[in-house]
């Protein structure tokens, strides 16, 4: 697997990762869901380079997470808006934000509250089951190949969640 080539392979955690895998754009996100929306907003906030912020911007808005709107003609200057597709990625910060808030909190506490505007409460951000509503743990999640899986490629990651599935039921 070539890192330069992630947006190709058959695995959706590699196609993510070709658009959110670095520190900077996950950063660049979070501002987005905080608000920031200019330039100098980003590099104010996050202290990183104008060529660094440039192209993460760049990047986010080719792959359509971000669309950049002109909000002043003279001199031309843009803002970066959150679409849909990168509206759908609150998910996956927020579980950054959960492990970062239960694993690296320090004496002081967490460093952010979250409270849901519908029902007025603070909560704990945490990942459920779609079906039955039950939170989710990893040792009670079996992955199965989906109708996108290379069968034929044997170090794909649909043919060994295959192997360890059917390992797992002779053990």
């Amino acid at each position: 697997m070539k890192w330069d080539a992630l947006e190709d392979e058959s695995c959706s955690m590699a196609r993510t990762l070709a658009v959110i895998g670095d520190r900077w754009s996950v950063l660049v996100l979070r501002e987005c869901f905080l608000r920031v929306r200019r330039f100098e907003e980003f590099q104010s906030h996050l202290g990183i380079t104008r060529h660094l912020l440039a192209d993460r911007l760049k990047k986010l808005v080719r792959f359509g997470v971000l669309r950049r709107v002109p909000y002043q003609t003279s001199p031309k200057r843009h803002e970066y808006i959150l679409t849909q597709k990168g509206l759908d990625l609150y998910p996956i910060l927020m579980a950054i934000v959960r492990w970062g808030d239960i694993h690296m909190v320090d004496e002081r506490g967490r460093p952010l509250l979250y409270q849901h505007k519908t029902c007025g409460k603070f909560f704990e951000p945490v990942m459920i089951c779609s079906e039955c509503g039950e939170p989710l743990h990893a040792k009670e999640v079996h992955t199965h190949p989906g109708p996108g899986a290379p069968v034929a490629d044997p170090k794909s990651v649909a043919a060994r969640a295959t192997r360890r599935k059917v390992s797992s039921d002779a053990a």
